[in-house]
């Protein structure tokens, strides 16, 4: 056997510790999209222990399918991460040159643009427009330095999202500021979409961006870029939030107050980077408790149950081994419409975008909303 691959073939190894799996099967198991694709991950997982089978392996389309919701590593008797099997396959794939087009153009946008979505980095703050928003500049003091996300930045379906976060801001005099233009992407779809050199090339870069404010935190409205800050930025300064912590407080301590009632029947679908990976739970259904006139309801599957959207892992740019059967996020409005919900809520620019679309698919607009909570609590903060 060739001593080099077999040293590399330990190495992967050892770094996933795929010798600690018990084949239990708990990961295929409570894999959400296994319903409706061919992944199985106790399977790769299994097999990833042969070095003679890892090309293979990360040219199953199936790899792809999956969205990094982590419930294969929430459901794991023995505390491993099947999901970064499944990346470095895809890692494979990227150091080789072997990706989808719409991944290519992903990364390289990353790269040029600070963005996965190949906009120009001078439009970033064109969301901005007719706001009051304080951009700070590195060195100054701030108390909570704001993270937009590429998405929010430069999607209009969901720009909403970070122009209601400045106006409840500015209501609350609380200290905050905006990066500004010079805000690039947090990498985190680089890292899932299995293109590590640019991940760790970006995390340097905005770890010296981020360290050179005086910020006491760094507030991140993406549960996506909360997830990647707080858990793969280790030298980071500032502590890492999201943005429900920062109104959970400023609710709390009376800085806000939702003074309009809304009668709507509301059900909140935790997001996987939210939820799943960082147990916040609890500040958003706390800030939807608030809203005056609604009543809050639950899903059979919440916490750290949640069934995914399937908005993560890259599936914006990707496909798969995908079937034609019905979408979790599909799945999820029709529990939503069982339960009688007139607003499905969520914490996630990725969320709104994928339930959204399922419920143009299943023809539901006229009986419910997709609203994220700062879009469907704004209008009542006077």
């Amino acid at each position: 056997m060739n001593t080099d691959l077999n040293t590399v073939t330990e190495s992967f190894i050892q770094k996933y510790d795929l010798l600690g799996c018990i084949q239990c099967g708990r990961c295929t198991g409570g894999c959400p999209v296994t319903v409706r694709t061919n992944l199985n991950v106790r399977r790769i997982v299994y097999d990833s222990k042969n070095e003679e089978m890892l090309e293979d392996l990360s040219k199953l389309p199936e790899i792809w399918d999956c969205t990094t919701c982590n419930t294969c590593a929430v459901r794991c008797p023995k505390g491993l991460k099947p999901v970064e099997v499944l990346i470095a396959l895809r890692n494979i794939l990227v150091e080789e040159g072997v990706i989808q087009p719409t991944v290519r153009d992903a990364l390289e946008s990353i790269f040029r643009e600070g963005n996965p979505w190949d906009k120009p980095r001078a439009t970033r703050c064109d969301w901005m427009e007719g706001l009051d928003v304080r951009i700070v500049e590195p060195g100054e003091k701030v108390e909570n330095l704001i993270f937009v996300c590429c998405t929010i930045a430069y999607d209009p379906k969901v720009q909403v999202i970070a122009q209601n976060f400045v106006k409840l801001l500015n209501k609350s005099g609380v200290d905050y500021g905006f990066i500004g233009e010079s805000e690039s992407c947090c990498a985190s779809e680089a890292h899932h979409l299995g293109e590590e050199g640019l991940f760790e090339m970006m995390v340097e870069d905005n770890t010296e961006l981020l360290n050179s404010y005086a910020a006491k935190r760094l507030v991140a409205i993406s549960p996506h870029c909360y997830a990647t800050f707080k858990n793969q930025y280790p030298g980071l300064k500032a502590e890492v939030i999201h943005y429900t912590h920062l109104l959970k407080e400023l609710l709390d301590e009376k800085k806000l107050t939702i003074s309009k009632e809304c009668s709507e029947k509301i059900v909140f679908h935790d997001p996987c980077f939210l939820g799943k990976q960082n147990n916040v739970f609890d500040e958003p259904r706390f800030i939807l408790n608030q809203v005056g006139g609604s009543e809050l309801v639950e899903f059979e599957r919440r916490r750290e149950r949640s069934l995914c959207c399937e908005g993560g892992g890259g599936k914006m740019w990707v496909e798969g081994s995908e079937t034609k059967a019905e979408r979790l996020a599909e799945t999820r409005v029709k529990d939503a419409r069982e339960l009688g919900a007139t607003v499905l809520a969520v914490a996630c620019p990725f969320c709104v975008l994928t339930l959204d679309d399922a419920l143009k698919a299943r023809g539901f607009e006229e009986e419910m909303r997709i609203a994220e909570i700062l879009e469907l609590i704004g209008p009542l903060v006077e």
